[in-house]
């Protein structure tokens, strides 16, 4: 997984607002969904893939914010039903409030390490913005992100710019002018093009 402590040394960033952000941005672009099987981005998912992957991503917060392991953690997590609208608005509601009501120094277990609920926060923020923008391609949407957004997640990536794809996580990075939107940049670093 990513390494989201470099991001520590940045300017003060208020990640509990910009994760209600990335929130909003991905609500809006799951509203715009009308073909579920539509092709994404993100090459072998299809949008419902891709909605399904940020909503079960949500579904382990509580729990792993309450402190839970991660065995604990999973016999909490119930298969997702047929109504995925529904079923992020739930979600995406239930972490808004663990995010809000957990410590940012306390510990996590994750899949790959044990970090702080703030690195978890930053990780978590920089994903979801991430899959807004590929729901907005995938639909047509509107895909101009929130810049706040943008910013603070590029403190996140740029700084990895080299291990991003060694992470498994992403396709190579995009060859991108330096004089290109932020936003551009970004997806760039994640493999993404937007201009195509």
């Amino acid at each position: 997984m990513l390494d989201t402590t470099s991001a520590s040394a940045a300017p003060a960033i208020d990640w509990y607002t910009l994760q209600k952000q990335a929130h909003r941005e991905f609500g809006r672009r799951i509203a715009a969904v009308d073909d579920w099987n539509a092709p994404t981005p993100d090459k072998e998912w299809t949008v419902d893939d891709l909605v399904r992957h940020v909503v079960r991503e949500q579904q382990w917060i509580p729990p792993l914010l309450a402190g839970l392991t991660l065995d604990q953690a999973r016999r909490r997590v119930d298969p997702l039903g047929d109504d995925l609208v529904s079923e992020w608005h739930t979600h995406s509601a239930l972490a808004t409030a663990a995010w809000q009501a957990a410590s940012p120094d306390a510990s996590v277990q994750l899949s790959y390490d044990t970090v702080t609920v703030l690195d978890y926060l930053r990780e978590q923020v920089s994903d979801v913005t991430i899959h807004s923008w590929d729901l907005a391609r995938a639909t047509a949407a509107d895909e101009i992100l929130d810049s706040a957004l943008i910013e603070a997640v590029w403190t996140v990536f740029e700084p990895q710019r080299d291990a991003l794809e060694a992470s498994g996580l992403f396709d190579s990075p995009v060859p991108m002018p330096e004089d290109a939107p932020l936003q551009s940049r970004l997806l760039a670093l994640t493999g993404r093009d937007d201009r195509r």
